[in-house]
């Protein structure tokens, strides 16, 4: 598992390695074209579920920390629906990666 530090938070947010670098793309993207949005996600039964949202800004200190050492292979189709979402007026919504496209 993969942890985002958002701000100055000492308690990082827990998502799997490759979905954590699939974020960094969008995140990355969207802030390096000074696209501040909102990121929400489903929270897992060991923080008592619900669903969490943080606002994302150019000026937002962000930390990616990957457990594993590799560097996944992008699924193009979950980085273009992640940045659908993104643009949105609800904003990102983690969602399952998607089957990639053959051919």
């Amino acid at each position: 598992m993969g942890t985002l530090f958002y701000g100055n938070a000492v308690t990082g947010i827990s998502f799997t390695d490759r979905a954590l670098h699939h974020l960094q793309v969008v995140i990355t993207t969207k802030l390096r074209r000074g696209e501040p949005f909102v990121f929400s996600w489903s929270d897992s039964i060991e923080v008592g579920s619900g669903r969490s949202t943080i606002w994302l800004s150019p000026s937002t200190p962000l930390h990616y920390r990957y457990l594993g050492s590799r560097v996944p292979i992008v699924n193009r189709e979950w980085v273009k629906t992640l940045m659908v979402s993104a643009n949105s007026p609800g904003g990102m919504m983690l969602s399952p990666e998607p089957t990639p496209v053959v051919g």
